[in-house]
């Protein structure tokens, strides 16, 4: 998804300076006045760099979010894979949700600070469509790991004492390669056949500029991206509706239990434990796609409106629009250390270097 977004932000950029090239090499004067991303090059990109105060500001803003997609998912990761008690179904969806925010944080967005804040691509053509690729596939594939998540979510709330044998890891292992094999066949399909630029060869050529990263798409892509968006996200929205329907329907039954009989009281009870710990795992989940919906919307909906009326949006709005949707693989992370006492207890027996001690992955993270 936001790899297309280097397009937008590129090409806000590249549009009138393509225009104007030609009065680049006969005027002295213009040249004088502009920047190009390489000096000396009759081709080249035009470059429009922030003033230094903010590049400093850009570059610290960009950089902390890229270091806690790095860092933070790499916790999760190794949190989960690590500590035998983490060792389930669900918990194996989140470690290969926080993989592919982390090859978001590793493998995209240092190379999109640099091409934000500097507004030219230093890193070659090939390089380029690589880039773009990775970060299609890996935002995609963010996205349909919270779908899956939420009906692993709504099936562990709406039948909690059956849900482990329906979830099973084989279920699970099902789910992660859909989540991972689409979008890469998807992400592949965009930027290495050309068929995604079908019909607008003409723009394709006047955005083209050494320096310039202009993965240009046609707006019957642009549209199937958006529904790649959609879908799941509706998905997400109805089931986790219905879960927090049922949770509410669960709560009453659980208080009319309480004055039941005894013969039942201890049945009661644990089916009251297990739909209270699988609430509680939906809504820090829920918390979890609310964020997602919130930092891809914009970026979505830009995308969508500005293909079809002719690429209005400003560069700088859809570098926050960008980022904003980047920034998404940082607070996952976040959000599992408010919620998750688990999480945080693990993040402390990484960071002290204890789980390098012998029978380490048998601690318990829980209270209970």
């Amino acid at each position: 998804m936001c790899g297309v977004c280097q397009v937008g932000s590129m090409r806000s950029r590249t549009e009138i300076p393509q225009a104007s090239k030609g009065r680049i090499m006969t005027s002295n004067f213009s040249q004088a006045t502009l920047q190009l991303c390489y000096e000396n090059v009759n081709a080249s990109c035009i470059k429009t760099p922030y003033s230094p105060g903010l590049r400093v500001l850009l570059y610290m803003v960009f950089g902390f979010g890229t270091v806690l997609a790095v860092c933070g998912n790499l916790l999760v990761v190794i949190s989960v894979l690590h500590f035998k008690q983490l060792h389930s179904p669900a918990n194996f969806l989140i470690a290969s949700l926080a993989s592919a925010d982390f090859l978001v944080g590793i493998s995209v967005m240092p190379f999109s600070m640099v091409r934000s804040i500097e507004s030219c691509w230093y890193f070659g053509d090939t390089f380029c469509s690589l880039h773009s690729c990775c970060d299609v596939a890996f935002c995609y594939s963010s996205a349909l790991h919270l779908c899956f998540i939420s009906v692993d979510r709504y099936i562990a709330v709406t039948d909690p004492l059956v849900y482990p044998t329906k979830f099973t890891v084989s279920v699970s292992g099902i789910c992660i390669s859909i989540s991972w094999i689409l979008p890469l066949v998807y992400s592949s399909a965009v930027f290495y056949t050309g068929i995604s630029a079908m019909g607008i060869e003409n723009l394709v050529s006047a955005l083209n500029c050494v320096g310039g990263c202009q993965v240009v798409v046609n707006q019957d892509w642009v549209l199937i991206s958006f529904l790649l968006f959609f879908i799941p996200t509706l998905v997400m929205i109805i089931l986790y509706s219905k879960i927090f329907l049922v949770a509410k329907q669960q709560a009453v039954k659980i208080e009319t239990s309480v004055s039941g009989s005894k013969g039942e009281s201890s049945l009661e009870s644990h089916k009251a434990r297990v739909a209270k710990r699988e609430r509680k795992a939906a809504k820090t989940l829920g918390v979890t796609v609310l964020a997602f919906i919130v930092s891809w919307l914009p970026y979505t909906i830009d995308t969508l409106i500005d293909a079809f009326m002719g690429f209005i949006t400003p560069a700088y709005v859809y570098e926050f629009c960008c980022w904003s949707a980047y920034y998404n693989s940082a607070m996952n992370p976040l959000i599992y250390a408010f919620f998750y006492p688990w999480f945080r207890k693990a993040m402390k027996l990484i960071l002290s270097g204890k789980i390098l001690k012998g029978h380490s992955s048998t601690t318990s993270l829980f209270s209970e």
